[in-house]
């Protein structure tokens, strides 16, 4: 990993912090989390139902039977063979529509990713430990591990208010920025940290933009 700071991988063994809203949220301290959080008109209806439907349509070939009323299964609610690559299947096609750059985009403008990019870099090695980020037009991605008392979910609130109250200041707005609750991911394994790594640092050119339209940032320079 990084060579002059250790990341930590998830240990099944240890004890979990595990929150619920929409989404679950585990935590553990010292340990390296891929976060992504976008801003609220980043995932239109029409995307998620194009999504939906995608999910209906691989389902169906592998012999899991669904309507298109009906609503789209969990992993564990299918068979156990199909559950790893289901779950690829949906965080491509979420990752997909993301980088396909749906709503405002506000992000691409140089000064507001600088105004996110310096938020995530201001506890840095205080709160917590990044290793990189990126700056989309519409989401970010970050691996950062927290150091307590700080937690994931306290500093991404902290991270997301902030930044959201100085954008909408920018336009002179106010309401929603940021989609309510960020997505994260506990590392297993370093060939995980390493693969998400890289995605983070090929995103911007992935998504074949301009050098100018993203902001990237990491530890190793």
């Amino acid at each position: 990993m990084s060579d002059s700071l250790e990341f930590g991988l998830f240990d099944k063994s240890a004890e979990i912090d595990i929150t619920s809203r929409y989404l679950p949220h585990w935590f553990q301290p010292g340990v390296a989390a891929f976060i992504t959080f976008r801003t609220a008109d980043s995932l239109p209806k029409s995307a998620i139902l194009r999504m939906e439907g995608q999910l209906r349509d691989w389902l169906r070939r592998n012999q899991f039977p669904i309507s298109d009323d009906e609503s789209l299964p969990e992993p564990d609610e299918i068979p156990k063979p199909l559950q790893a690559v289901y779950r690829k299947q949906k965080s491509r096609l979420w990752q997909w529509e993301l980088d396909s750059c749906h709503g405002e985009c506000v992000l691409r403008n140089p000064d507001l990713s600088a105004l996110v990019m310096n938020s995530l870099r201001h506890f840095d090695g205080q709160r917590y430990d990044l290793d990189c980020a990126v700056i989309m037009p519409n989401h970010v991605h970050l691996l950062a591990q927290f150091r307590l008392p700080a937690t994931c979910r306290e500093q991404c609130r902290s991270w997301l208010t902030f930044t959201a109250t100085q954008i909408n200041r920018s336009f002179g707005r106010k309401g929603a920025f940021w989609q309510s609750e960020p997505f994260d991911h506990l590392v297993r394994s370093g060939e995980q940290f390493q693969y998400l790594r890289k995605y983070i640092a090929d995103n911007g050119p992935r998504a074949k933009l301009k050098s100018h339209e993203f902001r990237f940032w990491s530890r190793e320079g």
